[in-house]
């Protein structure tokens, strides 16, 4: 018998099937019982069931991260109101910043409970509004492909971002007409790039004695990082990376100068400083990138900015911009790397600031050993820029390294190669917590490829519970926790400001290898570099959950060298 008649939630899941959705993260509520029975009979999309709604945003936050490099989907998750709603702003939030395509679905109050303040009701329009592309309400079920349809365009089109959808509980269960079908999948809208503002470019580039070029961000995917090297590599031009956009170029490449960001090589700020033109593709020139709007400068006096990104609101939005070109990155690289124009002379500074980066990037003893200390004493026992190099050593080049905030983070932006694409999903929003989440969603989708998660000790225990969901869920991934009893980046800028003056950043913490062990890993800890070493080798021979707990000392601050006693002579 042909059925009449669907439900609200039956029809929304169809609709998520008709965009390509294969996955949906969620920590289940009572107010979208109704989609989670939808999803029940459904082979084709896998509900991965978390354990806090932050963890869960940030995994559809790195799952629309990695899309790009394939077919953009955004990364769906499905949230309660209330507080499950405000758990997973966190990821809303990354998304936004990070220039990531998402969707969170938010079951609400029903419809006759609104305005009322019901039980943990919010108004999530205004709430989401600030963070996010749209937040909107569906309650005329008869509307659902209408807005499935139109939060897939907007995540997707300009610059990509988070939409936010609450769904009333009762709207999930409202009957509609079984004729009213999913819109047809929505793809990212095409902009092309305009051959005159091309052909201003070329004629920049050739009049300019040493430019750079500033990549990696909104839209940027496989082909852009083809194409654009591509271009890059045939003028010579260096290229740098965005903060935490490492992988937007191979590292290989004999144009590659390195990442911008905290902690930079200072070769390459000051290449940055002395260039004539900076060409800018996808980048926002946020105030990481930037190093707090300073290099470049605002206004940028004696250098030219070329801006190409596909939000034109962007351009001139914050910096003067001398040539702007809203269009697709990737449309852009591709014209850029199939454009002829002999008037320009290859440079060489781009195999110039390649070895400046490849210099800078090498792992060498003495960049790690604390000042004003005894000569047998020059080494930390746990350098973590040689088991970085260990690791590079061990690992595949492609492994998908997934890190929160901190400063250990700083030690793999540094020694680590991003060579394959996606292989590095960390947030330029700052956010703590968002490694081990990333790293499920990276290990479910990408079961042939190495994962790590790198997490402090500090942004470990913000979604450490996460480790139940990649057991339950069968991933295969690698996680280190960098422990040294401190929220470490905060002690930093600490003994900075108030040398010696510990207050608020000291951590007791738990064993975290026994801890790994009790969600059912395999877990070691290491207190030496050669300990760690040999755990991972243990590491490599074991499948599914595996934690190393680093042990290392708080006088070991940073990759650039800092340290407390270090800090504490300079004050």
């Amino acid at each position: 018998m042909t059925k009449t008649t669907q439900t609200a939630a039956e029809l929304l899941v169809d609709c998520l099937a008709e965009q390509g959705t294969d996955r949906v993260f969620t920590v289940p509520g009572e107010s979208f019982l109704a989609v989670l029975d939808a999803l029940h009979e459904r082979s084709d999309i896998e509900t991965v069931i978390c354990r806090q709604e932050g963890g869960a945003a940030f995994m559809a936050c790195a799952d629309g991260a990695m899309s790009a490099s394939d077919i953009t989907r955004p990364g769906i998750a499905f949230v309660t109101r209330g507080p499950g709603a405000t758990n997973a702003s966190i990821g809303v939030h990354v998304a936004h910043q990070d220039s990531q395509p998402m969707i969170l679905f938010v079951g609400d109050v029903a419809r006759p409970m609104r305005d009322r303040e019901g039980f943990q009701e919010i108004n999530f329009e205004a709430f989401f509004g600030p963070i996010c592309k749209w937040a909107a309400r569906i309650d005329d079920p008869a509307r659902v492909p209408e807005y499935i349809a139109r939060a897939y365009s907007v995540a997707l089109s300009g610059r990509p971002g988070p939409v936010v959808l609450a769904l009333p509980e009762d709207m999930l269960c409202d009957p509609v007409d079984a004729a009213i079908k999913p819109r047809p999948v929505v793809t990212r809208p095409a902009q092309a790039v305009c051959p005159d503002a091309v052909q201003a470019l070329f004629a920049m580039i050739a009049d300019a004695a040493s430019p750079i070029a500033i990549i990696g961000g909104a839209g940027w995917n496989a082909k852009a990082r083809a194409h654009f090297q591509q271009f890059a590599e045939a003028i010579g031009m260096p290229v740098a990376t965005a903060f935490r956009r490492q992988d937007a170029i191979d590292p290989a490449s004999p144009v590659y100068a390195g990442n911008l960001g905290y902690g930079p090589n200072p070769k390459l700020v000051q290449r940055v400083k002395d260039a004539d033109l900076v060409l800018t593709v996808g980048a926002r020139l946020g105030e990481a990138t930037t190093d707090g709007y300073t290099v470049p400068t605002l206004e940028h006096p004696d250098q030219l900015l070329v801006h190409i990104h596909p939000d034109p609101n962007e351009l001139g939005r914050v910096y003067r911009t001398d040539l702007g070109l809203a269009c697709s990155v990737d449309e852009f690289a591709e014209a850029a790397s199939l454009w002829e124009d002999h008037s320009i002379i290859p440079f060489d500074a781009g195999a110039d600031a390649h070895r400046e980066w490849q210099e800078w990037a090498t792992y060498a003893p003495s960049q790690t050993a604390p000042p004003q200390t005894a000569p047998s004493q020059t080494l930390p026992a746990l350098d973590m820029a040689a088991c970085v190099t260990a690791m590079r050593e061990a690992l595949p080049a492609d492994s998908i390294i997934c890190n929160g905030a901190g400063n250990f983070a700083g030690w793999w932006h540094r020694y680590w190669r991003y060579a394959g694409y996606p292989s590095q999903l960390a947030p330029t929003a700052g956010a703590m917590g968002y490694g081990v989440p990333a790293s499920i969603a990276a290990a479910l989708r990408h079961p042939d490829r190495t994962v790590v998660a790198v997490a402090g000790d500090g942004d470990f225990l913000m979604n450490g519970q996460e480790l139940a969901t990649a057991v339950q869920h069968g991933a295969n991934l690698l996680v280190l926790v960098v422990d040294n009893g401190a929220y470490g980046t905060i002690r930093m800028h600490q003994e900075r400001e108030y040398p010696g003056r510990v207050s608020g950043t000291h951590l007791a913490n738990p064993d975290f290898a026994a801890l790994g062990a009790a969600f059912g890993g395999w877990s070691a800890t290491a207190t030496t570099t050669a300990q760690f070493t040999d755990a991972l080798a243990q590491a490599q021979t074991r499948k599914g959950l595996r934690v190393i707990h680093i042990k290392i000392d708080v006088e070991q601050l940073a990759a650039s060298g800092a340290t407390v006693s270090g800090l504490r002579a300079k004050a």
